[in-house]
Parts: C-alpha cells; structure tokens; sequence
C-alpha cells in the first residue's frame, strides 16, 4: 500500500511541477540560483550520452582521458578480501567485519550530483547515529533509528514542499547560504585539456 501511494502521489507531483514549473530542468534558460536544475537527471542524460553516443572507447579506451579508472574494476574486486582476512585474523575486533567495500563503493554512486553540503550533513549525521549512538546507546538505536531516518525524509520532503508555497512559488527570491548551489565557483569548469571557457582555468 505504501509503494502504490508514494509511487502514485510521486507521479502527480513530478506531473505537475512539468506542468506549472516553466523552464524547469533547462540549466541555460534558468537563474544560477534555481533549484529546479535536476542534477541527477542531468547526470543520467550525460551517462546515456557518454555511454550510447559518443562511446565508452573515446573516454575509457587507450588514450581517453578517464582510461585509468578501468582499473578501479580489478581494484574493487580486490578490495573486500584484505578486510576479510583481517576480520579471520583478529576475530575480537568486530568492528573489522562491519567494513563492507560493496556498500561503501555503491554510497558513491550518489554523490556525483550532489553538491559538498548534502554530503557534509550526511557524513555528520550518519556518524552521530550509526556509530555514536548505535555504539554507546544501542537500546535507543534499536527502537528508535528507522523511526529517525524516515522522520528525516518527511521533514526534508515537507520542508522543500512548503518553501516552494511560501517563498519560492511567490515570485520573492530566497538568499541565503544554504540556497547557493555550490560554494565552489569553478565546480562547473571543464576539466578536459585544452578546452578554454571564461573564467575556468584551463588544464
């Protein structure tokens, strides 16, 4: 019931921010400051590119720029057996057998379109709650921890909701360090050599 519900109201909101929301994920027409860019579509467009129109040889072949992360294929194969045989060496210490690469490696599949605050809040509170409190109050954790997670997803679904309403919706622009996409100015500049764009350093 609660897959039919999330999937069904997920379908009406994204329907009707296409709808009313002009301009909405076209990075070039919109203001700099827009929340309404889609990183992470933008990131899967870029992959279906990168992977059916120009070709994963062009990038990741001999002579690409990227060839070198092929190799991260034989190292991530490689990665979980030293943890393992050191869980089989020091059997008291537990907290080496909690160490899973394949976990860790798929948590990086979301950072790509996230900018450096989502993953600094993260970081924080994922260390607070699954380490701190899971490690000094373990009875809390247990009965308390999902009930936690899916109060942080509400609460960050409820909140962009009523911004929209009250500020962004109204026609008044919100300033304020959180609304700034990225506090890097030249996280958008190329990184390819020899391509030249204003204000970008060129490699």
């Amino acid at each position: 019931m609660g897959t039919f519900v999330a999937g069904t109201l997920n379908l009406a909101v994204a329907w009707w921010m296409l709808e009313n929301i002009e301009n909405i994920c076209d990075t070039d027409v919109l203001d700099s400051s827009s929340p309404w860019t889609c990183p992470k579509y933008r990131v899967t467009f870029d992959a279906s590119v990168i992977w059916g129109l120009i070709g994963p040889r062009r990038l990741f072949g001999p002579g690409g720029l990227y060839r070198n992360l092929v190799w991260l294929f034989l190292i991530g194969a490689f990665l979980p057996v030293p943890f393992w045989v050191l869980s089989k060496m020091f059997p008291e210490k537990k907290w080496i057998a909690l160490i899973n690469i394949p976990v860790i490696s798929y948590g990086f599949a979301g950072m790509p379109p996230a900018t450096p605050t989502n993953i600094a809040s993260w970081l924080v509170t994922g260390t607070i709650f699954n380490y701190f409190v899971f490690r000094y109050r373990k009875r809390w954790w247990q009965k308390y921890n999902y009930v936690l997670s899916a109060a942080l997803d509400a609460g960050t679904a409820f909140m962009g909701v009523l911004l929209f309403f009250a500020v962004q919706n109204s026609g008044k622009e919100l300033k304020w360090w959180g609304t700034e996409v990225d506090h890097c100015p030249l996280a958008s500049c190329p990184t390819a050599p020899g391509i030249v764009v204003k204000g970008c350093p060129v490699f």
